[in-house]
């Protein structure tokens, strides 16, 4: 029965897709969560520097209003899709929606961005509660950024599980300009999720850290998980690609961005007086080992999963750690000191006479046989993160509501 009520509601969506533009046959609230999802990346390395350039910041600071404006266009938008359909929708509809509480119908993602919106709206008062209480946060995974945290990523693979939704349903029945919108905004969610994933593990990946495996194990745990689940799913050939171009594209706008703009800090010590905002990292070289991603999934997709792990864990190893290794030593020479990498950021309660700024720091760095040791775990995290992430995307390329 179920299963008739999805084909019937296909055929319709077919008919409509057939006579309409892409605006129309693409719900209201997928683009929303897309823009939420934006909002979400943008105002979460806005609130970094400006933990590193102000330091005090309250509930209803600029980065933060950002952040919630995101979590209310997430939860609006997909919360009215829900309640038309499930108190104003025809059976057929609510039939090809998942149900959720007995009374509630409404598709997966809009789903997810729900929960989202009420966890990080949830967080909010909390944060506020936990910087009054106890000061500024040492570190970026404190217990209310953490749940902030989850409430970002749920909306933004929300997001990207709307998008999925309404390509894998309708299939090659798309007409080419909304296959056009959907390629775009898959590769626009699927980028600031990344950006949100990078963000979470950033404390591991610090340039002076980037001569030692921790950094790269860290990577392949958590990048493959992203990337390849993002690859396999994607209804085009390059969507790791275009995921790291996106990802690479606003963490450097961020970069080229905030510092034009003026800021001081308004906490003590002060150890280094600044007048501009200081921008967060400079993105890591993910678009080479993406570009090798793709190739490999292309290629061997219908290979042993197994075996497609092992080689995709390799790829991404062998074409990542040898030009983030070089990459780095690039940003920390002159030649990456200027305004383009963003080298000179440095936040205020940081000494700018640290033997440390522009070299690798001794106790992160790896040599000889330690340096190996540490690959080969890294490959080893590789080879499991990339099979759960193909299992993962496997389940996405089939969501359909």
């Amino acid at each position: 029965m179920q299963t008739n009520i999805t084909a019937t509601l296909i055929k319709e969506e077919i008919k409509t897709v057939e006579k309409t533009d892409s605006i129309r046959v693409i719900p209201t609230y997928i683009y929303a969560s897309v823009i939420a999802s934006l909002c979400i990346a943008i105002g979460l390395q806005w609130d970094i520097s400006w933990h590193m350039s102000v330091g005090r910041d309250g509930l209803f600071s600029p980065p933060h209003i950002a952040i919630y404006i995101g979590a209310l266009i997430a939860g609006l938008f997909s919360g009215i899709n829900v309640l038309k359909t499930s108190f104003w929708g025809s059976e057929e509809e609510k039939g090809g929606n998942i149900r959720f509480w007995g009374i509630f119908h409404g598709s997966l993602g809009a789903m997810f961005c729900i929960w989202g919106a009420f966890a990080m709206l949830t967080s909010a008062p909390f944060d506020d509660w936990w910087h009054n209480s106890y000061g500024l946060d040492v570190k970026i995974l404190s217990p209310p950024h953490a749940v902030l945290g989850l409430g970002m990523i749920m909306i933004q693979f929300g997001a990207l599980i709307s998008v999925l939704a309404v390509q894998n349903r309708l299939g090659s029945n798309l007409k080419n300009q909304v296959r056009i919108h959907l390629h775009w905004l898959y590769a626009l969610s699927s980028g600031f999720l990344l950006v949100m994933g990078y963000t979470f593990f950033a404390e591991y990946l610090m340039l002076s850290k980037l001569h030692g495996t921790l950094a790269y194990q860290i990577s392949m745990a958590a990048f493959p998980l992203l990337m390849v689940s993002v690859a396999f799913a994607s209804p085009y050939r390059w969507g790791a690609t275009k995921m790291a171009v996106v990802y690479t594209l606003l963490m450097a706008a961020m970069v080229w961005i905030l510092p034009l703009f003026p800021a001081e800090p308004k906490l003590s010590p002060v150890y280094n007086f600044i007048t501009r905002f200081q921008p967060f990292h400079f993105p890591l070289i993910l678009i080479v080992p993406a570009v090798a991603i793709d190739v490999i999934i292309h290629k061997y997709r219908d290979t042993n999963k197994w075996l497609l792990a092992a080689m995709i864990s390799a790829g991404f190893l062998l074409s990542f750690f040898p030009s983030q290794w070089y990459f780095s030593e690039l940003l920390q020479s002159e030649y990456g000191r200027g305004w383009f990498f963003g080298r000179y950021s440095l936040p205020y309660f940081a000494n700018p006479d640290s033997p440390y700024r522009y070299i690798f720091h001794p106790l992160y760095t790896s040599m000889g046989i330690e340096l190996v040791k540490g690959l080969v775990i890294a490959g080893l995290i590789g080879i499991l993160s990339s099979r759960i992430a193909l299992s993962w995307g496997d389940w996405m390329s089939k969501v359909k509501r």
